[in-house]
């Protein structure tokens, strides 16, 4: 399942792309035009801003932008940022040891193409998919 942090990350992208023109969108206007907190949204910014998604510039004129086309962004490429894993079993995740009844598992075949699947559809969409 996506959490909210995933959730508002894509609807900050979105706003951001829709309100840039040639400025930065300050954070406050993206709150309030999403009905989403400041201060979680201030949660989410700096994983966005560390990573190369946005660019931030604090002052007067100050807020985001982003440094692609919208384009040129994938959803699974902001979803994999905000969310701890999308892997919808344990066994699956990244890192996860090799699980010791994955020999005689009946599901696996069933989570890896669940995975695959929901995989394959974020890496299609990208961000100007949504606007």
């Amino acid at each position: 399942m996506v959490s909210t942090r995933g959730r508002y990350a894509l609807r900050v992208m979105i706003d951001i792309a829709m309100n840039q023109g040639d400025g930065f969108v300050p954070m406050k206007d993206v709150a309030q035009r999403q009905g989403l907190s400041l201060k979680y949204l201030e949660q989410i910014l700096p994983a966005l801003t560390r990573h190369g998604l946005v660019k931030g510039v604090q002052g007067k004129g100050g807020g985001y932008r982003l440094t692609r086309l919208p384009e040129e962004y994938r959803i699974s490429e902001i979803l994999h940022l905000t969310e701890k894993e999308l892997a919808p079993v344990s066994c699956l995740a990244e890192g996860a040891p090799e699980c010791s009844h994955r020999s005689e598992c009946k599901t696996i075949a069933f989570w890896e193409g669940y995975y695959k699947v929901i995989n394959d559809y974020l890496q299609s969409k990208k961000l100007s998919d949504l606007l």
